[in-house]
């Protein structure tokens, strides 16, 4: 400010040309003249500094566009920049919105969003081969989300199940544990409405799984009888059902905080949940389309696999006792109570090796060895099982 004092005093003595004053400043000759014309036109005021931005921006955000984007992140807090440019387009009739790092700019400048770095870590790849999905209700996933306590202290276990190939959630029922025999009246309830689906993934824990043969369990045995394949993620993996945990994570956030007094006003917020999901929220992996759009019901019904499970011709079948023992050439081989009444079948491998199998399942090999003393005679060796070596006799040690 002194310097521009100085220039425009300098030039009023008439002692100096603009130009060696603007030579001796080290300003160009546009930025002396503009000096002086400001200063005539408004004293010394006119020599502050202006601000330097545009009067207009042709490119600009419209101020009611801008209302709307803040409106829908109001109504779906978990919704992000991509989704919101949908709404933009279907609910609001704009037909050039914003690109989406436009939108994400509204929502910083106004304190609704906020860059999140992801957390170092190592994302292996399965190591087995899981199916991929390639029609509606060709695969399943099940699972529960963690629990929690109402406003009543009581504890809620939401059952979801969702179509993997539409990501259409076909449940999400509030229960209060996680036992087979509500689990299976569930279940029995859905698929009469949705039909049955090929195949359904699970993780290791309860009801799904088991430490039986196989890791099954009885509800997994009753999917099969079912005609339903069933599949179990590596445990300890739940990136290998990450499309149904981050369902969870929406829903954690969109309907259990706070939780609801009662079982009642909870199921009804996960009712609006799952509707607002499968026909209001697009999905990137549809190409923005909603998983309704997608999803069709299956046309197998319940009940149309009543029939015991048949094998291959020449297999031995036998059925499985109320107490889960199954008896083959005189002894006893104890498979689980998970099997009981199930129809099993043996085949004979090249190496000359009982296998026992459940539908398209390898339990394992059936062994007996009569020298075995400490344990059942007859047992089922794990199909991963490594080759029994012999153990040498223990001999005392000479005195």
């Amino acid at each position: 400010m002194e310097e521009k004092q100085r220039f425009v005093s300098l030039a009023g003595t008439g002692k100096f040309t603009v130009t060696e004053l603007c030579a001796e400043f080290k300003v160009s000759r546009k930025t002396g003249h503009k000096w002086l014309r400001r200063y005539r036109a408004e004293g010394a005021a006119g020599l502050r500094e202006r601000s330097r931005r545009p009067r207009g921006c042709a490119h600009q955000t419209a101020a009611q566009i801008e209302r709307w984007i803040l409106q829908e992140r109001r109504r779906h807090p978990t919704w992000g920049p991509k989704k919101l440019r949908v709404l933009l387009r279907r609910e609001h009739g704009v037909r050039q919105p914003p690109a989406v790092s436009t939108i994400a700019g509204v929502l910083r400048r106004h304190g609704l969003s906020q860059r999140v770095r992801r957390r170092p870590g190592v994302y292996d790849l399965p190591r087995q081969a899981l199916t991929r999905p390639t029609h509606p209700n060709h695969v399943w996933t099940v699972d529960f989300k963690g629990w929690f306590t109402l406003g009543n202290g009581a504890r809620c276990d939401p059952l979801t199940v969702c179509d993997l190939f539409s990501h259409y959630y076909l449940a999400c029922r509030a229960r209060p544990n996680q036992q087979f025999g509500g689990t299976l009246r569930a279940f029995k309830k859905l698929m009469r409405h949705r039909g049955l689906p090929k195949i359904i993934r699970v993780d290791n824990g309860t009801p799904f799984a088991s430490l039986a043969l196989g890791r099954l369990s009885q509800l997994s045995v009753w999917w099969i009888n079912q005609g339903i394949a069933v599949e179990f993620i590596r445990p300890a993996s739940p990136q290998q059902n990450g499309s149904h945990e981050r369902g969870h994570r929406d829903l954690k956030a969109e309907t259990t905080q706070p939780p609801s007094p009662t079982f009642s006003a909870q199921q009804r917020r996960f009712d609006r949940w799952q509707h607002e999901r499968n026909h209001v929220r697009p999905h990137e992996a549809l190409g923005q389309l909603c998983p309704a759009q997608i999803y069709r019901r299956s046309p197998r019904r319940l009940g149309e696999n009543d029939r015991a499970v048949r094998y291959p011709k020449g297999w031995l079948v036998r059925t499985v006792s109320r107490s889960g023992l199954l008896w083959h050439e005189g002894h006893n081989y104890y498979l689980g109570e998970v099997f009981a009444g199930c129809c099993v079948g043996l085949r004979v491998d090249p190496a000359g090796r009982t296998e026992l199998h459940f539908a398209n399942r390898h339990l394992g090999y059936l062994h007996y060895d009569p020298a075995e003393r400490f344990r059942p005679a007859a047992s089922i060796v794990p199909p991963d099982h490594k080759p029994l070596a012999t153990t040498p006799p223990i001999t005392k040690p000479k005195v």
